[in-house]
């Protein structure tokens, strides 16, 4: 019995460590939230399985030359404006040769507070694809416009370099 409560204490200990940027999990319900060690997270980009694997896919561009665009893309335009609004689903065009495994985060906020933020990898294999289409509304968002800002990034050991990013206005 005491070694099995030794193993639980230390199963307790490393899952909680798996998102180092929290100063402390607040229940036992939160280390072992899906967000904090299996799925990409909306509070942290290192609880992205990228990062716990270790794996930072980058490469070096040719000697001197590197280039990066993204590129917003509304898939679904509900009052068919052709511009982004709260509760259209959005996307992005993607192109890097810094890497082989390119993130985009995107956060919006109202009046500088937060209220959306989501976190998807645009590459082969990344293991929550579906997560590429972002609906533009929250519990925190319930309606009216947002400046948003989505920034492409990539691993590459403990730093996320940002290379390239855009704002946008979401509409109401």
């Amino acid at each position: 019995m005491h070694r099995l409560v030794i193993l639980a204490s230390v199963v307790v200990l490393a899952a909680s460590s798996v998102n180092c940027s929290r100063e402390r999990a607040n229940s036992a319900s939160d280390i072992f939230s899906s967000s904090n060690i299996l799925a990409p997270s909306a509070s942290n980009r290192a609880a992205t399985p990228v990062a716990a694997q270790g794996k930072g896919g980058h490469k070096d561009p040719p000697s001197g030359s590197s280039s990066s665009s993204l590129a917003l893309v509304t898939s679904t335009d509900i009052n068919g404006n052709g511009l982004p609004d709260w509760g259209d689903t959005v996307t992005f065009k993607v192109s890097t040769t810094e890497t082989t495994e390119p993130h985009v985060d995107l956060t919006c906020s109202q009046d500088g507070v937060v209220v959306y933020f989501a976190t998807t990898g645009y590459f082969d294999g990344y293991l929550w694809p579906w997560t590429q289409l972002m609906t533009l509304s929250s519990t925190a968002w319930q309606g009216g416009a947002a400046e948003c800002t989505a920034e492409l990034y990539y691993f590459s050991g403990k730093r996320m370099p940002v290379i390239a990013s855009i704002n946008f206005t979401a509409g109401q």
